[in-house]
């Protein structure tokens, strides 16, 4: 076990659990839009969909908790190799260059993930900590949705979640290993395309409710 640890403990060990944890909440951006876009059923379609996935019962609990430990490892270790890059270079170059891949995404990796985590939080104190026997989730998610102030924080999160990933997509497959001149600019359009779409899925629905 202790080459394990020694491993986890190394840089590479905590670029890869970087990878591997980011590359899991890619899937559930794809999980949780999907469910996201059962709002355009309207009310009885989209709490049909939550009371299915109630039924699951105890899944549903050991789900958070697996995505709740992901996050936490993921800011966890990102925290720590932002430190350990910026006590490596404790001066910033005199010229900001652009060259070398470096994009808005890469810049602002740090930055964009903690408001992310910031917006997790509070989109978890709105939506799943809230009182469920007053109102339905459909309520709950309308009555948000449908205020302005929501509205523009929702969209500016859900832009900064985008930009987040477009980076994160395609570093995460480098990470491990798919590091290839041929394949690397077909999994960085994937990225592209990918943050694109979560973009507008999540973006659209607020504005979807708000208008409607």
């Amino acid at each position: 076990m202790n080459w394990f640890a020694n491993f986890l403990g190394s840089s590479i060990g905590k670029k890869l659990l970087m990878a591997i944890t980011g590359l899991s909440f890619c899937g559930f951006l794809v999980v949780h839009l999907a469910g996201n876009l059962t709002l355009y059923g309207g009310s009885d379609f989209f709490n049909a969909y939550v009371e299915h996935l109630h039924s699951y019962g105890p899944l549903i609990n050991v789900a958070e908790l697996v995505l709740l430990t992901l996050a936490l490892v993921h800011v966890f270790i990102g925290i720590i190799l932002f430190f350990q890059n910026l006590n490596a270079r404790p001066q910033r170059y005199a010229v900001n260059r652009s060259a070398g891949g470096r994009t808005i995404g890469s810049q602002t990796m740090p930055y964009t993930g903690l408001i992310m985590l910031a917006f997790i939080i509070f989109h978890l104190m709105d939506f799943h900590f809230v009182d469920h026997e007053a109102r339905t989730v459909y309520q709950i998610v309308s009555d948000s949705l449908t205020q302005r102030g929501y509205v523009f924080i929702y969209i500016v999160a859900v832009l900064i979640v985008a930009i987040h990933v477009s980076h994160g997509f395609w570093s995460a497959f480098q990470t491990i290993g798919a590091n290839h001149p041929k394949y690397m600019p077909f999994i960085k359009g994937v990225g592209i395309a990918f943050s694109i779409v979560i973009a507008i899925g999540f973006g659209f629905i607020p504005i979807y409710l708000f208008t409607g």
